[in-house]
């Protein structure tokens, strides 16, 4: 597709090759994106599920954690799943030692909120803005989000907590739905990706 949106992964650690998968069924071209300067070339970008604070460590590494905070705060659409949930989110209850976050959703989460590695499970999530059944959630040692600011819409709860928000441009869900073959939520965020694009295309 000429006009399809093109979406990165940040690709320095995490399922980045199960969300471009997700993504290529969503209509989307998808490319991993590791350095600042891939990061002018998309239109939108996922941070995927892993270790947050690896993932920020890394980011500072490789040299992309202020430059992607930057097209953040200009409007650059991002939707984080898990470790990315808790990279998007402007506080982290339980931080690590040195544990940055890029920022970008008005945002409290705690991290293993849901338990450790062995206490994984599936869930069905009814989620604002998907159509159709609940979206089949994978939760692995994942965040919720404690509390959420006024700009910020709650689109999916479990159990009394929340696990999906969407904030602008800024879209993240506390589980894992690139594992299990559905691609409604990375529809979801293609559409909004497209939505971004289109006043450039006038």
């Amino acid at each position: 597709m000429t006009d399809a949106p093109v979406i990165g992964v940040l690709a320095l650690q995490g399922d980045v090759r199960e969300h471009l998968t997700a993504l290529a069924a969503a209509d989307a071209v998808a490319r991993p994106v590791r350095r600042p300067e891939e990061l002018a070339e998309i239109d939108g970008l996922v941070i995927p599920g892993g270790e947050s604070t690896t993932i920020s460590k890394l980011a500072v590494l490789f040299g992309v954690l202020e430059p992607l905070r930057e097209r953040v705060r200009a409007g650059l659409p991002v939707y984080g799943t898990c470790a990315g949930l808790i990279l998007l989110a402007d506080k982290i209850l339980d931080p690590r030692s040195g544990q940055e976050t890029i920022g970008g959703i008005d945002m409290i989460v705690r991290r293993n909120a849901f338990g450790r590695q062995n206490e994984s499970f599936e869930a069905a999530v009814d989620i604002k803005g998907v159509d159709g059944d609940p979206v089949e959630g994978v939760f692995i040692r994942a965040p919720w989000v404690e509390s959420v600011g006024a700009r910020t819409e709650v689109l999916a709860e479990h159990e009394g907590h929340i696990v999906a928000v969407r904030q602008g441009n800024a879209l993240a869900t506390s589980f894992h739905p690139e594992l299990t073959g559905d691609h409604r939520v990375h529809s979801l965020f293609v559409d909004m990706v497209r939505a971004n694009r289109a006043p450039e295309s006038l």
